[in-house]
């Protein structure tokens, strides 16, 4: 399988509702909160690319450009975008939906760097099982 096709079928969506008790005193969600599902998605997406141990190592120019509410639905979509001998890089858009419309907006965008491991926690090379 090349790289396109195993980018392509590793692409993982995910799905949240805000509520209340996950805002701030302005009732949006907390940046922590969204970092968080962020690098959860981003390990999800890495490990269905190649089925290996990973572990994040950096989170790079995470962008917060617009606030997300509660009562609001959240998209996570990740893709791996670059990939290395040992690591990978996985981007992670964040969109928000209004619950009630059609209303829809990016509101995040970063980029997880994630290495593979072994059982020793040791970095070892990318390979990709027999399909």
């Amino acid at each position: 399988m090349d790289f396109e096709t195993r980018k392509s079928s590793s692409r993982t969506h995910v799905f949240k509702a805000v509520f209340p008790g996950e805002t701030n005193h302005y009732n949006t969600l907390y940046g922590g909160l969204a970092l968080n599902w962020m690098d959860e998605i981003a390990f999800i997406a890495a490990t269905r690319f190649s089925r290996q141990r990973y572990v994040t190592v950096s989170s790079d120019r995470v962008n917060f450009n617009n606030p997300i509410p509660a009562g609001t639905i959240v998209e996570l979509d990740a893709y791996v975008s670059k990939l290395g001998t040992t690591s990978l890089e996985v981007t992670v858009d964040t969109y928000c939906e209004d619950m009630y419309s059609n209303k829809r907006t990016k509101s995040m965008t970063g980029i997880f760097t994630l290495v593979a491991i072994d059982e020793s926690r040791k970095a070892i090379p990318i390979k990709f099982p027999e399909v």
